[in-house]
């Protein structure tokens, strides 16, 4: 899997904090990282800019949180979606499938935000980098734990054709190339899986 970057800072999250990472978070993910200044976030989010550069230091720390909070949301509700899913290895992939369809539906008309971040965001020195990196490398994981557990012996290369499956049906749904690409990213993965 690679080496993993190292964790990067994270702050404590005050009222005025939150108000600031919710409206960053909303304007990052309509408009993209770049084209939103901190001006616009303090104005959106009810604060002066000091109260902004006094919880967060930098634009690059509300990014970093803006992608660790989009990251832990989407740990934990794949884990409600896998919990219920049950502990056939088969069922647990198509409930990944089932997990980013809701998901997309609900919270991710344009796309991935580590994909639409990552557009922005390519260089690894980056703070936010390590968290975009490290969240695909948890998910070519999790499908490599799964697979492993389906057929041992092919288990890397069926979980990259999962993620590449997977990933490829998020830049698709984000882009309206085609109606429901992950439902039909999850097909795929059915028929490889039988």
């Amino acid at each position: 899997m690679g080496t993993t970057a190292p964790n990067p800072r994270r702050i404590t999250m005050t009222p005025a904090a939150r108000r600031v990472l919710a409206a960053a978070a909303r304007l990052f993910y309509e408009r993209g990282i770049h084209a939103v200044g901190v001006d616009l976030i303090s104005a959106e989010a009810g604060v002066t800019k000091k109260t902004l550069y006094d919880r967060f230091g930098s634009k690059e720390q509300i990014v970093v949180e803006y992608l660790a909070d989009r990251d832990e949301r989407w740990r934990a509700f794949l884990a409600e979606r896998l919990d219920a899913a049950g502990p056939a290895p088969g069922e647990r992939v198509l409930a990944v499938f089932d997990a980013s369809r809701a998901w997309a539906q609900e919270f991710s008309p344009r796309g991935c935000s580590m994909v639409n971040a990552h557009a922005e965001i390519g260089d690894p020195a980056h703070p936010a980098h390590p968290i975009i990196t490290g969240q695909k490398r948890w998910m070519l994981a999790l499908f490599t734990d799964l697979a492993s557990e389906i057929a041992p012996e092919t288990a890397d290369s069926t979980a990259r054709t999962l993620m590449l499956l997977h990933e490829g049906a998020l830049v698709a749904h984000g882009l309206g190339v085609f109606p429901d690409a992950i439902a039909l990213a999850r097909e795929q993965a059915r028929r490889l899986l039988a």
